[in-house]
């Protein structure tokens, strides 16, 4: 690779627009543009679109480069290759790795990237810690009540919170789900990923759903770090849950109109280890009542300050 002016660019993976081979690669002199570099041979250019933050050097002079520090050379009778420059934007053909790709279930040659501003940049922001307050309990215990409420009570002390209930969910991201058993436990890994991003970037995120197994709360609990998941069990005996019927579906599932309804003809398993319990019939327990213990406990743990 001839190089013959001076660059300091950043480059991620190749977005070929044409490319004829036996010629040399080097720099092009255009005007700089932010995140691209143009790599010219002969009567063809090559494009590069900034997406790995790859670091990039040239030297007026030089036969060589660097990349993220690796040396990369090349002359008039032997050409750098695309690839060995950047395969995948990380590895070259020498398998010089650049970043580590990953594969994840389904997802195969994945990279994490990082950027500048972090978790705590935002917290600082938002003068807060981002967490996520997890409730659980039977359908018609209380949860998105309790949750609204505290969404309002945090909002009037200028904290950002989110509220993520079930059934808002299935209006949208979780609309191609059933209440089939290996579509329960999706939806729930689906919000618990979601609720992780919101503690990530700085809120306050309250999710609301009857999330009836352990097995799939403990995983959502294992995607924060510790302390951030904060396990709510609304404790409502399921007679009254049953008598308050907000949505009539208890009424359905005894007639047998509903299949697989929980705590009717499917389990609910307690938690056992929660950090809060919300129990029936204790003094203080109106929904704004049970919300100010919930805030009591963030202020106790020190979420609702950045330091």
């Amino acid at each position: 690779m001839v190089l013959d002016t001076m660059a300091m660019v950043t480059v991620g993976r190749p977005h070929l627009r044409s490319c004829s081979s036996g010629s040399a690669l080097r720099l092009e002199r255009h005007p700089p543009m932010l995140g691209f570099l143009g790599l010219k041979n002969a009567d063809s250019v090559v494009m590069l679109r900034s997406r790995d933050l790859l670091q990039m050097k040239a030297v007026e002079g030089s036969k060589s480069a660097s990349v993220n520090g690796m040396s990369v050379d090349g002359d008039d009778k032997n050409p750098a290759e695309l690839d060995e420059i950047m395969s995948n934007g990380n590895a070259g053909k020498k398998g010089r790795h650049f970043g580590q790709l990953s594969t994840l279930g389904n997802s195969t040659n994945i990279l994490w990237h990082k950027c500048a501003v972090g978790k705590d940049d935002r917290q600082k922001l938002l003068d807060q810690k981002g967490c996520v307050i997890w409730i659980t309990g039977l359908s018609g215990s209380g949860k998105s009540t309790v949750a609204c409420a505290l969404s309002k009570i945090l909002h009037q002390r200028g904290k950002l919170s989110y509220v993520l209930d079930g059934d808002n969910l299935r209006h949208g991201l979780n609309k191609d789900l059933s209440f089939k058993s290996e579509d329960r436990a999706e939806n729930i890994r689906r919000v618990g990923e979601v609720a992780k991003l919101f503690a990530d970037a700085g809120v306050i995120c309250i999710a609301s759903l009857i999330s009836p197994f352990k097995r799939d709360r403990d995983a959502c609990r294992a995607l924060l770090p510790d302390g951030d998941f904060i396990e709510v069990f609304m404790n409502v005996p399921l007679q009254i849950c049953e008598e308050r019927d907000p949505k009539g579906l208890y009424k359905l599932a005894r007639a047998g109109k509903i299949k697989g309804f929980t705590g009717i003809d499917d389990p609910y398993e307690a938690p056992l280890n929660n950090e809060i319990v919300l129990k029936y019939g204790d003094p203080c327990s109106s929904p704004v009542e049970m919300a100010e213990k919930v805030v009591f406990y963030l202020e106790e743990k020190g979420y609702l300050q950045a330091e």
